[in-house]
């Protein structure tokens, strides 16, 4: 049998042979919700730091730094990903448990912009992009692979965007998604699923530096450059079954879920749930003695910090965006920004969270992230149903609900006329160029 890297080679090279209305309509959310995210993030501390530094690190070139300057491509990638990924508003996939998007879509759009590609070319190489990155990830044993951090298979899923556009065929492809396997950064010590618990970093998942590599892997392979093609044929580390099953009758893309709040999805659950029960009214912070959230395992293994020093710890606090969204409205989380530090009010409500573990809920996981919040006060208690976040395909943010996150977040970033050509050049993909979208990613476009 062939190596799974050469199978999934021949798959991306193939594409899809149709789009369906579903299949197009789920491309341009995607689309339209990471250009959203990386508008929003492109001003944080982690994109600026990313920003200084390729010039004198990747040199300079003509690839576009969405809403900045330009750089060598590589630099570019980065800037972007890193943009897109700072507030923890991008999207995810439950099967990976993880986020394609923030790999797969900047580098199309680089490579896009770079080789003059189609409408079509550039929804072919997306739909590609995520469907290896999350088979791949999906396949992941946890006793080979340790860690379920982003990083570890996003350079395979920009690996095969990259090939797809550049028309690698099946045999250079398959090298260049072994380089970009084998070359992934481990993320072994980072984030909750790392050994070290101190998640508050820029470091993250990983997800901009594994992007830059699955480039890089595609420009090698296709001058050469070869990689271990059988990495994926091992059972100890992935589970061949789940890489190649419905392999082109099924595309993973179908099954991304979008986030209406800026921080770990393994949060948005409980935070539904107590929405459900305040509904439109703010219960006053003085008047709550608890908040008592059932959950599963892996949101208690979050840092959970009461008091956060970053924005990044308040991405990865379950009680401080209970707080948050308790006392401020759930607009406060889309996307969070520096006011909401050090907030005395936030901190003491945070302290009155209690998370415990359900087994029920502990068990649907990872196929549900599932929650349920009991609220007591003075004079009362208050308990919701078991809430999935919503943005999940059982609960579905449509193209109008797309819409209004892009214009939320990037409510400071963008007037509005800017906003509207950004969400128009998305929607007339893939009949349109790609190149009225990346034209709308010029730094003109950015609020003064």
């Amino acid at each position: 049998m062939s190596p799974l890297t050469q199978m999934l080679a021949e798959h991306v090279f193939a594409g899809p042979r149709d789009h369906s209305a579903d299949l197009v309509d789920m491309v341009r959310r995607c689309v339209l919700d990471l250009v959203g995210a990386a508008i929003a993030g492109s001003e944080r501390a982690s994109a600026v730091a990313a920003c200084n530094m390729v010039g004198p690190v990747f040199g300079a070139g003509n690839a576009r730094i969405w809403l900045g300057a330009t750089s060598a491509p590589g630099g570019a990638l980065l800037c972007n990903v890193m943009a897109a990924t700072a507030l923890d508003i991008d999207d995810g996939h439950r099967a990976a448990r993880g986020h394609p998007g923030a790999a797969v879509i900047p580098t199309a759009l680089l490579l896009a912009a770079e080789l003059g590609a189609t409408g079509c070319d550039l929804m072919n190489a997306i739909i590609c992009g995520y469907d290896v990155g999350v088979r791949i990830a999906a396949a992941q044993t946890a006793e080979g692979i340790r860690t379920r951090q982003s990083g570890r298979w996003a350079s395979f899923a920009s690996a095969a965007t990259a090939g797809r556009l550049l028309r690698l065929e099946p045999g250079r492809l398959a090298h260049a998604l072994a380089i970009a396997g084998v070359l992934a950064p481990n993320q072994l010590a980072n984030g909750s699923s790392g050994y070290s618990r101190m998640t508050g970093n820029d470091v993250k998942e990983g997800i901009a530096w594994a992007s830059v590599l699955g480039l890089t892997a595609a420009r090698l392979a296709e001058s050469g450059f070869t990689g271990p093609v059988d990495l994926l044929d091992h059972g100890d580390y992935y589970y061949s079954g789940r890489i190649v099953g419905s392999l082109g009758q099924r595309w993973e893309i179908a099954d991304t879920y979008f986030k209406p709040y800026g921080c770990c999805r393994y949060i948005h659950p409980a935070l539904d749930a107590y929405r459900e029960i305040a509904g439109d009214d703010m219960i006053g912070a003085d008047d709550i003695l608890e908040i008592e959230v059932q959950t599963f395992a892996w949101a208690g293994r979050l840092a959970n910090r009461t008091d956060p020093q970053t924005l990044v710890d308040v991405q990865y606090s379950l009680p401080y965006c209970m707080a948050l969204i308790a006392v401020d409205g759930p607009q406060a989380l889309a996307p969070v920004d520096e006011g909401v530090l050090g907030r005395r009010e936030l901190q003491m409500l945070a302290g009155k969270v209690r998370i415990s573990i359900e087994p029920d809920l502990d068990r649907s996981f990872p196929a549900q992230t599932l929650a349920r919040v009991i609220l007591r006060t003075r004079t009362l208690e208050l308990g919701s149903a078991v809430h999935t976040p919503r943005g999940e395909k059982t609960r579905p943010m449509d193209w109008k609900a797309i819409c209004n996150k892009f214009e939320i977040v990037t409510r400071h970033r963008l007037r509005q006329q800017e906003q509207r050509r950004i969400i128009e050049a998305v929607s007339a993909l893939p009949c349109g160029a790609p190149a009225a979208l990346i034209a709308a990613l010029e730094p003109a476009s950015a609020v003064a």
